[in-house]
């Protein structure tokens, strides 16, 4: 039977997981975890991933949500973590030109500032050669007047000139979710909300797992020959588990991000700029906002629920209003934020913001395989690396020819463009298709960032929506439907966090439509009062995290 990446098809195929033998279970449902379930199966073998709570709902929706090559890693001389990354944004970009978008970024120079002239024109160059970036994408310098003509907010008094680059600006947890049902059409089988709670032993060889899922309230046994544990943050949790937590561990470090409307802070382009305690941030507009990030701090409480403080949003308020005196922004102006967690490797005597996200994996005497560090942009390559560690057991026992990853060709669900100029000319027409129904340019261009071509499916369904006045809700119920059918969306919240992003990125659309989206869910799954207040709320929970400031 096909594996149907569905709300609807979640339960039952759950069940008919512990009648057969898997090649791989793969723990943690974030961008690794993902990652990995691609190049497994696209390598031919019988995949099951396994994430407690919804796809992409731990690091992988919590990052600055940029594709990029990681230019202070320069400084810190990671030379190879440069390169590797920098070549991988043109591979990502290239999967999902809808998803992955160009997005220049200004780097002013300033008087006492982190980089120099000679500096940061010679480190953008190498960065640019080690990326091999070509053509309008590589670096510029400007001069004063020429940086204040691309961001006029910046302080002329200090300011000097400015490095010009090429980056990637992404949503991390949509990136997840295309992953996902990309692995699932290759025959991998994820699920959300399936809990992980123990691992089957034979002979002291992991075996197998079992499974809770949250949904059901059913246990599973689910048999395998390797398990891949990429659970991120909760890496050292699975090792513990399997009693092979011995040396090198995990350093958490929490990212916070802070969200302003971008009429209170109306920049014109992304600018990666100093702070006065000497580390460096971005400001990145998009939509109708602007996000400010990040923070880097050591983290030891909770990674359940992982928290914005006053003082996270407070730092990152000073920095800019130190960089853009003529902004103005208080607490009152942050209208959402984001918190996650980097699972480092640990490294004595080094501060968060020294250590080096590289990834690194672990075998134990039980066989299982755990990985950890490494950063968004380097997914791919961290999925090829433990999967060949897979490949080489196989081979080595006879189970499995060696098959070498090829995922660097796959395109991603609705990311079937050949470049960013065709991204923009089919953005251009849903926008006319939309003006018609009288929806708002913002809509087409949410629609495509976040579906691609997959906006065609979407719009297809209106019609089953006459009924419906309002062209935004219309566009909800169509957009529901083709989530609940493709995205395995088991809550409400699944929507409106990680499929949509709308708490983040139009969080008044959240407290608008949160009624039509339980509504929804309610008649899907025959829910109750009691569930239904339940599911209400999970939502108003979701809200107050990423508004309110302890």
């Amino acid at each position: 039977m096909e594996f149907q990446f569905s709300a609807s098809s979640h339960f039952k195929q759950f069940k008919s997981l512990s009648t057969g033998r898997f090649d791989v279970i793969v723990i943690g449902g974030g961008i690794t975890g993902a990652g990995i379930a691609v190049d497994a199966a696209k390598r031919g073998l019988k995949v099951v991933l396994f994430e407690k709570g919804d796809f992409a709902s731990g690091t992988s929706s919590r990052s600055t949500k940029l594709i990029h090559g990681g230019l202070r890693y320069l400084k810190q001389l990671e030379i190879g973590l440069v390169r590797e990354v920098g070549m991988e944004r043109s591979i990502v970009h290239k999967m999902a030109p809808h998803m992955v978008i160009p997005e220049k970024m200004l780097l002013p120079l300033v008087e006492d500032g982190t980089f120099g002239k000679w500096a940061t024109s010679l480190g953008l160059w190498v960065y640019d050669v080690l990326a091999g970036v070509d053509g309008d994408d590589r670096r510029e310098m400007l001069n004063q007047e020429e940086t204040l003509a691309k961001e006029p907010l910046l302080n002329p008094e200090k300011l000097i000139g400015s490095g010009y680059y090429a980056e990637y600006r992404t949503d991390d947890a949509r990136l997840t979710i295309e992953n996902m049902k990309r692995a699932a059409q290759l025959g991998a089988m994820p699920f959300n909300y399936c809990h992980v709670k123990e691992f089957i032993y034979k002979k002291s060889k992991a075996v197998g797992v079992k499974v809770f899922n949250e949904i059901t309230g059913e246990e599973i046994e689910v048999k395998s020959n390797y398990i891949i544990n990429a659970a991120g943050p909760w890496v050292d949790t699975l090792r513990d588990q399997d009693h092979s937590l011995e040396g090198k561990r995990l350093h958490l470090t929490k990212g916070v991000h802070i969200v302003v409307p971008h009429a209170k802070f109306p920049l014109k382009q992304a600018v990666y700029f100093d702070v006065p305690d000497g580390r460096m941030i971005f400001a990145i507009p998009r939509g109708k906002i602007t996000y400010i990030g990040t923070t880097d701090t050591d983290y030891k409480d909770n990674k359940d629920l992982v928290l914005t403080k006053k003082e996270d949003a407070d730092y990152l308020l000073s920095a800019v209003m130190n960089t853009f005196p003529s902004v103005h922004l208080t607490i009152k102006d942050v209208c959402s934020s984001w918190a996650g967690l980097r699972p480092l490797i640990h490294e004595d005597g080094k501060s968060a913001s020294e250590l080096s996200r590289k990834d690194e994996i672990f075998e134990s005497e039980s066989g299982l395989l755990s990985i950890a560090g490494g950063k968004l942009t380097g997914y791919r390559k961290m999925a090829e690396r433990i999967v060949d560690v897979v490949m080489e057991r196989m081979y080595e026992k006879n189970e499995h020819k060696f098959v070498k990853c090829s995922t660097d060709s796959l395109t991603l669900p609705g990311g079937d463009f050949k470049n960013y100029k065709e991204v923009e000319k089919y953005t251009s027409a849903i926008e006319k298709a939309l003006k018609k129904l009288g929806a708002a340019p913002y809509e087409s261009w949410y629609l495509v960032s976040t579906y691609g071509k997959q906006t065609d499916t979407i719009l297809s369904m209106l019609p089953d929506y006459q009924q419906v006045n309002d062209i935004r809700e219309k566009l909800l119920m169509a957009e529901l439907d083709f989530s609940f059918e493709n995205e395995m969306i088991c809550k409400p919240v699944d929507y409106l966090v990680q499929r949509s992003g709308r708490l983040y990125f139009d969080i008044d659309s959240v407290n608008e439509f949160s009624h039509l989206t339980l509504k929804y869910f309610a008649k899907k799954f025959g829910w109750g009062e009691d569930r239904i207040a339940l599911e209400k709320q999970a939502i108003d929970e979701a809200l107050k995290r990423v508004t309110t400031f302890a």
